[in-house]
Formats: C-alpha cells, sequence, structure tokens
C-alpha cells in the first residue's frame, strides 16, 4: 500500500479523494477498479478507485483500534458536538452529494437535494441527542445500589449497499460512533464516490484519526478480510441474504455480535374499504428509483371485488411516470444501477413468461439506456419464483383475495418480513391486519415515514437484530452491571 494517495477525480465538478482514508491520512492500493455512471455507462469511468485488499483491511484494523483508544474515552458531550459538526458539514455540501451521488449509482438528484442528504445529517443529530439525554437504569435492590451503563464495544465494521448509499451509510455509522466504536466503512463498489466525501467531512469535523476509517474496494477481497479479523467487536451489514450468510460464519467464528437489514418481498395489501386512489397511485410509485428499495410493497394483493377499477388506477398512475436522466427534475424513475443488475432483473421477467406467468405491462429493457419498463406480473400461483424472490427492480406482481383471513396468509407467503403496507379506512381492520402480518414495519395508508428512534430490522430471511433509537445503541455497546454495597447495612 502506497503512503500517499493524492489522486482525485472530478465528478460533475465535484472533487472527489479516490483512496481510502486509514488512520486520518488518505492511501492507495496498488490496484484500483472503475466506477461508471448508469446516466451514461458508455461515457467511461467516472473514477478509478483504490481496490482494498488484505493488507489493507489489516491496516485499517489496526487504525480503528487506536481510534478507539481515543474516540471511545472522549466524553458523551465531546462526542456528540464533533457528530453535531459532521451534520452541519452534510448540510454545507448537499449540491455535492447530490451531484455525485446521481451520477454515481442514479438516484434522482432532485431527491437527493431535497431529501436524503438532509436525512443522512439528521441521523447523526438523532444520535448525537440521543447519547447526551440517555439515562442509565439505577434501582437498589438488596442492600445494593445498582446501575446498568453502557461501554464502547470497539472496532465496527460497517458494510452498506449501493442503493441510496449516502443515506444508508449515515443510518448504520451514525449509532456506531454515538456509541463511542471506531468504525471501518466499506461502501458497495458499484456506488463508492459520495462515501469519499463524507470521510472527508468527519476528518474536517474534527474526529480524531482512527475514529472513522473508509476502505474502499470489492466485497469478496477487502469486505472478507475486514469480517474475518478477530481485532473486530462488532459487523453490520446491510444487503443480500447470501453475503450476509458469509459474513454471519465470519462473525460466529470470532465470537463478534452481528447486525444484518437484508432484503425485502413486501405484500401491498388493498381492502374494498381503502381509498382506492391514493392506494394505486401509492402502488405505483413502488417501481420509484427504479424498484431498488427493499422496503418496497412490490406484491399487490388486492380485494378481488376492487380488483378491475384498482388495475385501472394503477395503470393510469404508473402511465404518468417519466423514465429519464436522473439530472432532470421532471423525471421520476431512475435507471438500474448497473448492466448486470438490469439484465438481473430481465432474467426474472423472462422466466415469469416461460413459466406462464401474465405479464400486464412493461417486461422489457428500454434500448439505449439503463432502465427497465415499469412491468407488473400476474403470477399463475404464489408459488412463482416473481412472488417468491426479490427483484429489486420496477417489477410488481398482483394477485387477489376474497377475505381478510386469505389477505394475511398471503401476505406471510414468502420467507422474507421487512416491511408491508395496509390500505383500509378501518382502524380496527388496521390493527387487526398490522398485528397479524409478519414483518419488522408495517405501514398502514402511508409509506416511507418513520420515526428514526423507532425499531427497524426484519424476520425471517429480512434481518437479523433491529436498528433505531436505543435499539441500535443497546447493540453498538457492552452493558454493564455495576453493584456497590451500601455502606449503611455494613
Amino acid at each position: 500500500m502506497t503512503d500517499s494517495w493524492p489522486a482525485r477525480a472530478d465528478v460533475g465538478g465535484v472533487s472527489i479523494a479516490t483512496g481510502h482514508l486509514i488512520g486520518g491520512e488518505w492511501v492507495g492500493s496498488p490496484d484500483t477498479f472503475d466506477t461508471r455512471s448508469p446516466l451514461d455507462w458508455d461515457a467511461g469511468p467516472l473514477a478509478q478507485i483504490a481496490r482494498g485488499n488484505e493488507e489493507t483491511a489489516a491496516t485499517a484494523v489496526a487504525a480503528a483500534v487506536d481510534g478507539f483508544a481515543v474516540w471511545g474515552a472522549m466524553s458523551v458531550a465531546d462526542r456528540a458536538d464533533a457528530m453535531h459538526r459532521l451534520a452541519d458539514l452534510i448540510e454545507g455540501r448537499t449540491e455535492d452529494i447530490a451531484v455525485a451521488e446521481s451520477l454515481d449509482m442514479g438516484f434522482l438528484e432532485n431527491s437527493m437535494r431535497e431529501r436524503l442528504v438532509g436525512r443522512g445529517a439528521l441521523n447523526f443529530r438523532t444520535y448525537a441527542d440521543l447519547i447526551v439525554t440517555h439515562e442509565e437504569r439505577v434501582w437498589d435492590a438488596k442492600s445494593m445500589y445498582n446501575a446498568v451503563q453502557r461501554m464502547p464495544a470497539g472496532p465496527t465494521v460497517v458494510i452498506t449497499p449501493w442503493n441510496a448509499p449516502f443515506m444508508l451509510s449515515t443510518w448504520k455509522l451514525a449509532p456506531a460512533l454515538a456509541a463511542g466504536n471506531s468504525v471501518i466503512h466499506k461502501p458497495a463498489e458499484w456506488s463508492p464516490l459520495t462515501a469519499s466525501i463524507l470521510a472527508e467531512l468527519t476528518v474536517e469535523a474534527g474526529f480524531p484519526p482512527g475514529a472513522y476509517n473508509l476502505v474502499q474496494g470489492i466485497g469478496e477481497e477487502v469486505g472478507a478480510a475486514l469480517v474475518a479479523d478477530d481485532r473486530l467487536r462488532r459487523i453490520t451489514f446491510t444487503g443480500s441474504p447470501e453475503t450476509a450468510r458469509h459474513i454471519g460464519v465470519a462473525a460466529a467464528k470470532n465470537i463478534v455480535p452481528f447486525t444484518a437489514e437484508l432484503g425485502g418481498k413486501g405484500p401491498l395489501v388493498v381492502f374494498a374499504d381503502a381509498d382506492l386512489d391514493a392506494a394505486a397511485k401509492k402502488a405505483a410509485w413502488q417501481v420509484d428509483d427504479s424498484g431498488q428499495v427493499c422496503l418496497a410493497g412490490t406484491r399487490l394483493l388486492v380485494d378481488a371485488s376492487i380488483y378491475d377499477e384498482f388495475l385501472e388506477r394503477f395503470h393510469h398512475h404508473t402511465d404518468e411516470l417519466v423514465l429519464g436522466d436522473s439530472r432532470n427534475p421532471n423525471t421520476d424513475i431512475a435507471p438500474c444501477v448497473h448492466p448486470d443488475h438490469r439484465d438481473r432483473i430481465d432474467g426474472f421477467v423472462k422466466r415469469a413468461r416461460e413459466n406462464g406467468d401474465e405479464i400486464l405491462r412493461g417486461g422489457h429493457p428500454v434500448e439505449g439506456s439503463l432502465h427497465y419498463e415499469p412491468t407488473l406480473i400476474a403470477p399463475k400461483s404464489n408459488d412463482s419464483e416473481v412472488v417468491q424472490s426479490e427483484i429489486f427492480g420496477p417489477v410488481l406482481t398482483i394477485q387477489t383475495f376474497a377475505s381478510e383471513a386469505e389477505a394475511v396468509e398471503l401476505a406471510n407467503s414468502t420467507e422474507y418480513g421487512l416491511s408491508a403496507i395496509v390500505y383500509t379506512t378501518s382502524r380496527e381492520r388496521a390493527e387487526r391486519v398490522g398485528r397479524a402480518i409478519r414483518a419488522g414495519l408495517v405501514w398502514v395508508n402511508t409509506f416511507l415515514v418513520r420515526d428514526l428512534t423507532a425499531p427497524f430490522g426484519g424476520c425471517g430471511i429480512s434481518g437479523i437484530g433491529r436498528e433505531g433509537g436505543d435499539h441500535a445503541l443497546e447493540f453498538h455497546s457492552d452493558l454493564k452491571t455495576l453493584m456497590i454495597l451500601d455502606d449503611s447495612t455494613t
């Protein structure tokens, strides 16, 4: 590994470092990998990024061990101040982050500018405030004073996905840093650029060297080396169940606690008493960001008595969606992140045709771009692959039900259990069905609205553990009970 890495790339007018940030210094690797824009794939690389290896991983963990000795020893108030400074700096770089992420991953630039960059800053503010206001539990029992205290756990690997990479990185990094852990952040190789902006901002915010470390590279190479290091004390991952199984094995070997937020195959259940137009419009918008959203309600389950009217309204709202360049404010649907991912989506649809499932709309890649047509499939059975497997693209299925019990049975009929959406005007039904659906999160008559202190995570193969609020802080801490004998009893 080279001693310095001054290389930078100009990405849409934004200057971005292309190396690793380890121990407060930018360093490189002998090899690089390309990142390309889904907005213009054939234009060549946006940047060449340092490709980390086993040596990179070992050096980063060593830096995190040193950084933990400083960051973990800081007072809660000082850590919170640093995180608020970081949030301020994020807000000040909104335009740069929006431009870079739109080019790198394809996310709608206006959505980044108006929502997701601010949400990234809010993630740090939320956890900065939580650690300051948290009060340890204290009580007297058996002539003893008892106090439950949180201790920072230690060096932590944070592995983040390629979809909404900036926001999801801040969501996972904030609680780890707030708890006092040093982190090694490994972003996805398909969308690495905004992690480099974040890394620079941690330095500017005054984080001590080694508190935050960025390692770029390929998951099977440097990611595998990171999670296998026995100096780690926590691992947290967002991605696919397949990758999570490999990480879980590595974590188990070293007895390292591990959380995973994985895939989803969420139902969107529409009852006959629902606001039908609102439900149909929300269903059409599940293909936002080209369907590359794990929380999306991709299985439309509709009361048979309103099926025809719902379908008519769904087609109307879908027809209004605009596929285009993510930099254009009039665009509603972004391209797929990568040709391999678009081809994967198309493979699901082709197999559905061969299986006898009915393609009600769409079903083809868009020539000359990485877009895929918004697609709706009526499967011939609930066992169809497009019903049971996560496609992670703008492909929805639609099925009918005749009763509330059948709706719940269908909603719970996959291995996944991340989220669900229910449309009904009955509060009683909302409570009943909400309790009966097995998922980590159930929205009723809305979507993607959430209190950041609430628990978040999945059931089944959708995940292990919970994030959000104290739930994340508990994971990133070692709990200690301090017991002191009351002197008055001696």
